[in-house]
């Protein structure tokens, strides 16, 4: 039997010897951050994730769910319904990510004040207002 993935995964994370590369590697790219962010307030549907990304083509969403799954970051829930209903939640792996963003979330804000001469204030785009999502 050929088990495609293992083979794709091993290809996309070379054997790191950092494990800060490592884990920037898995979050990295313009819109797995993008998906990541719509997951923190609970398991969607594929169509929900399209839908609130705006910019992303369907084919790049597949992709890029598709990687973050096989990384264990999210699950891939198919319900036996026609038609078929597909949900995507975060492992317990990938909600520990909620506290990194919420970090990096303040780290970013520090950085725009210190060189935009400007009080960064977190909006409704902000992870911090997801914290409590992701920990439950």
């Amino acid at each position: 039997m050929n088990f495609g993935f293992f083979k794709m995964t091993k290809q996309r994370h070379p054997e790191y010897t950092c494990s800060m590369e490592a884990a920037l590697s898995v979050i990295s790219g313009k819109w797995k951050v993008k998906i990541l962010h719509e997951l923190l307030n609970g398991p969607m549907r594929y169509s929900e994730i399209n839908r609130n990304i705006t910019g992303m083509t369907e084919k790049m969403l597949s992709q890029q769910l598709r990687e973050l799954e096989e990384d264990k970051i999210i699950t891939r829930k198919v319900y036996p319904e026609v038609p078929p209903r597909v949900e995507y939640a975060f492992t317990d792996l990938g909600k520990e990510l909620g506290q990194i963003f919420f970090a990096l979330e303040k780290w970013g804000a520090h950085f725009l004040t210190v060189n935009m001469d400007t009080i960064k204030v977190a909006d409704a785009s902000c992870y911090t207002f997801r914290e409590v999502a992701v920990e439950a």
